[in-house]
């Protein structure tokens, strides 16, 4: 099993000066800190990738014993982009992903890696105008994916794993997406091709991509609460 946290961006709408993972929460850790201290609960910390960018000097230093990818058309390209760098390193492991604002319990990686499928944390309980939703086949797979989905049944929230076996198909799909797209677009065209992936809920715990300043302050709460 293999990690890649998604680092890349310049996160304008959080009004930081610094990189988003670099935001520090009200029980003093980093955003990425957070991550990488779940992440190696279940995996090796030689096995963490992550894809920089934006002021990428700041995130090497703060985790200087990870591996990097430098996307260096960052501030041209999404996450798309970023993402295709780094599965290109491994195609032959299983792999999650994460998007690198995201603040989660570690049930959530739990959850995700039990699931034997590509996969896709969910939050079934919120749907916002801004986020990527999602809706569902008749065998339960996800069939749309993006923020313009109609009838959509939840949220997703940054959180994802594809297997080994998808991968191959996977990178073709993100090489087809353009450079402003996000990788939900690569997801929505491996779909096509006969791709599946399926939600798993995490709606009951903590998993909150800070987007915006309310994003933060709603997860600074529920870490309050733990």
């Amino acid at each position: 099993m293999k990690a890649i946290i998604l680092a890349a961006g310049i996160g304008s709408r959080l009004g930081n000066p610094r990189p988003k993972p670099l935001t520090q929460l009200s029980n003093g850790e980093m955003i990425m800190e957070r991550q990488v201290t779940a992440l190696q609960q279940i995996i090796s910390v030689d096995d963490i990738l992550v894809v920089v960018g934006f002021k990428k000097d700041l995130i090497m230093e703060e985790f200087s014993e990870l591996t990097y990818i430098f996307n260096n058309v960052y501030d041209r390209t999404n996450t798309s982009k970023s993402l295709l760098k780094a599965l290109k390193k491994v195609r032959t492991h299983d792999v999650i992903w994460l998007n690198g604002d995201v603040v989660f319990d570690p049930q959530v990686l739990t959850r995700v890696i039990n699931c034997e499928t590509s996969c896709m944390a969910v939050n079934m309980a919120s749907v916002g105008d801004e986020e990527v939703k999602y809706t569902v086949a008749a065998d339960g797979a996800i069939n749309a994916v993006s923020k313009t989905v109609n009838h959509a049944l939840g949220e997703s929230v940054g959180v994802n794993k594809i297997i080994a076996g998808d991968i191959s198909l996977f990178i073709r799909m993100l090489d087809r997406c353009e450079n402003d797209d996000y990788f939900e677009r690569g997801i929505e065209h491996a779909i096509d091709e006969g791709f599946k992936i399926y939600p798993v809920d995490v709606s009951d715990i903590l998993c909150i991509e800070v987007d915006f300043t309310a994003d933060l302050e709603q997860a600074n709460r529920e870490l309050g609460k733990a």
